[in-house]
Formats: C-alpha cells, structure tokens, sequence
C-alpha cells in the first residue's frame, strides 16, 4: 500500500522555538532552530531568526568618521538640551509670575553665573547651571533656535559623547571667562556660552572636515548682531566659549589616528582640568581681594 501524496501532517512539523504552537517547516539557515514564517528574515545567505539577525548586527563593525566617531542618525542631546532649557525657563517664569521679568525667580538667583557667588561662597555649580537660564522669550527662543541649527549637525559627526564633551567645556570656559573678565557683581546666563563654543567647533571642523559653512555664518551672523545690539550681553562669555569649543574641537579632528580616542579623552580631560585651575585661581584672587565677609 502506497502513502499518499501530499505534505506531512501539521502536527508532524516541529514547533517554532519562539511560538510553541505554530508547527513549521522552516528553518534559520544560521541556528538550524525551527522558525515560523512570522519569526524569520532576508538575510544574505537564507533566512535567519530575529535572534541571529539582531546577533549579526551587533558583532558586525560599525564605521567610524574622520573624528573617530560612529555617525549618529537621530540627534539625542541636542533635542534633550532644548527640552531642558525651555522646562528651566518655564519654572522661572512661574516663580517670578513674568515671561520678561523672569530672571526675578529663586532659582534665576540661585542658579545665575555671578562670580561673587561663586568664588567667595564656593558656589561653583554657577559656573554650569547659568548656562541653563535665559533673559525673557527672546533670548531663549534665539539660543534654542541656534543650538537647534547647529547641534544637529555636530551630534551626528561627533557622536554624543563628544558632542556633550565640547558643549559642556564651551559652557564652562564661557563662566570661567566671566569670573576672569568681568565684574564680580554682573551676573551672566543663557545657553550662549556654549553655542559660541559649538560655533568655534563648526569654524574647526569647516577647515578641517570641509563641511557645509552656511549654517554656521547665519547663526554667527545673528548672534553677533544680538550681542552688540542689545544691553546687558556677555561679550567676555561669547569670547569665552569660542576658544574653548575652537580648542576642544581642534583636539578632536587634529587627533593622531592610532590610539583616536584616547588622545580625545585625554585632551578634553587636560582642558577640563586647566578651567578648575583657572576658576580656583580667580575664586582665590576675588576672597583676597573682596574678604570672604564681602
């Protein structure tokens, strides 16, 4: 007696590994487990399971840039910087019970780069949380428009770690040229201090990585503008800001290629460690200057 012709019963198939109750045919062509159709995909030879797709992509090498870093397809940091400044803005306003008169607010006051503050109270936080405060609507809405334009850019060369490398080192050499330069009772905020860095940073990498220039000239162009406009502008932070980002970004695009990233770290933690010096070297001139009763 002849078996009849046709595919083998359903319950005769083994069962996927990822779905007990779908019984199947098919196969990962990598692992050789049982794999329903719905658990499979195109892979370059056969068909793999998620599993052995998603083990793939991981052990496969990812290019890296001429700065070292892989390129980032979705700017993170710079939609996360923005969110935070507007949230930070939003409460001062809250408190002070006035979008132009914000910078009234306990935080605005607790927060504000003042150097007096910062070197006979040892409040060196300043030196960072001032880069978080804005003056009114249009100062925050110009700086989050300009770090918008350019960081977008520069998260996606850099990657994210040295992007918030350089942001972060602009913002505080901009404070710490604050304490050096100007009053110790003027009070400086606003994110501008860090996107002169990020300026100084798109200068270098135009020379060096022969960029686009046109983001760049529009947002120098308008923040230039602003800052000998209008009263109150921190001229010494912009300047600040700009040689560091300049400095900062020249140590990562000039970097050696053997040993990239350590000469990186290395040099970004070399001018970390050169602000701290400046900014306790101030601080110390100020109390002997001031007293610390001041």
């Amino acid at each position: 007696m002849t078996a009849p012709y046709g595919p083998p019963p359903t319950d005769a198939l083994p069962a996927c590994y990822r779905h007990p109750g779908r019984h199947t045919g098919l196969r990962c062509t990598r692992c050789d487990r049982p794999t329903c159709p719905e658990c499979l995909r195109d892979a370059a030879v056969g068909q793999q399971c998620v599993e052995c797709v998603n083990e793939g992509r991981r052990s496969v090498r990812q290019p890296v840039n001429a700065v070292g870093g892989r390129m980032t397809q979705r700017p993170v940091l710079v939609y996360l910087l923005i969110a935070v400044n507007v949230v930070i803005f939003g409460i001062t306003v809250v408190q002070a019970g006035s979008i132009a008169g914000n910078s009234n607010s306990p935080l605005f006051d607790a927060w504000v780069t003042w150097p007096r503050a910062a070197a006979l109270n040892g409040e060196w936080w300043r030196l960072v949380t001032g880069g978080f405060l804005h003056y009114g609507f249009i100062h925050i809405a110009v700086n989050m428009l300009s770090l918008w334009m350019l960081g977008r850019d520069l998260e996606r060369i850099l990657g994210r770690v040295r992007f918030a490398a350089v942001y972060f080192l602009s913002l505080i050499g901009g404070s710490v040229a604050v304490m050096l330069f100007s009053s110790p009772d003027t009070g400086a905020a606003g994110a501008s201090t860090a996107l002169y860095g990020l300026m100084g940073c798109y200068l270098v990498a135009i020379l060096r990585l022969k960029l686009d220039p046109r983001p760049i000239l529009i947002t120098l162009a308008v923040n230039v503008f602003i800052t000998f406009t209008l009263p109150g502008i921190s001229i010494t932070g912009h300047f600040g800001g700009l040689v560091v980002g300049a400095i900062a970004m020249a140590a990562i695009v000039y970097a050696p290629a053997k040993n990239r990233q350590w000469w990186q770290g290395g040099a970004m933690v070399a001018l970390l460690l050169v602000l701290v010096l400046m900014y306790v070297t101030r601080a110390a001139q100020l109390v002997s200057a001031l007293g610390p009763g001041s």
